[in-house]
């Protein structure tokens, strides 16, 4: 019997989600299987994949041939480079980071805010200066010459 590791795909139109399934490769894409041996759903961000390791290696140990798309996500998780042998055997399997909680998206929404509204009132308080306050005259210089300076400006 000739075996493969599959996808099983699952889910909704255009929401796809598959299972990592080892079956005959005479059964139908979605018919029976032998064994589930992970997930992998590609339309988180980055994808999620759960794969049971020991249980790949077990099949690719006995001989079942995995498909293109499941030997990259094997390359991904690493199973592949562990059952080949080759260095580099951690993969690069991105995971999500950590959500923040409610009280912490409130608690920097609420210190934007106050950043937002501080930055305002300089500005206002900028445009507000008195005409002729600006500068004080230089050395020498009259009133009437640095207000004469400053409309030219």
């Amino acid at each position: 019997m000739a075996v493969k590791i599959r996808l099983k795909r699952m889910g909704k139109i255009r929401a796809p989600y598959y299972r990592i399934v080892v079956a005959d490769s005479r059964k139908k894409r979605d018919g029976a299987v032998i064994e589930e041996i992970g997930k992998y759903h590609p339309t988180e961000e980055p994808s999620f994949i759960e794969v049971a390791s020991e249980r790949a290696q077990y099949w690719l140990g006995v001989g079942a041939q995995p498909t293109e798309q499941v030997a990259a996500i094997l390359k991904i998780t690493g199973d592949w480079q562990k059952f080949k042998g080759e260095e580099g055997a951690e993969g690069t399997l991105r995971s999500k980071s950590a959500k923040a909680s409610a009280e912490d998206l409130i608690a920097e929404a609420d210190k934007a805010a106050v950043e937002s509204r501080e930055g305002a009132k300089k500005a206002k308080a900028s445009d507000e200066v008195a005409p002729g306050s600006e500068e004080a005259p230089a050395e020498g210089e009259t009133t009437e010459d640095a207000q004469a300076a400053a409309d030219e400006a």
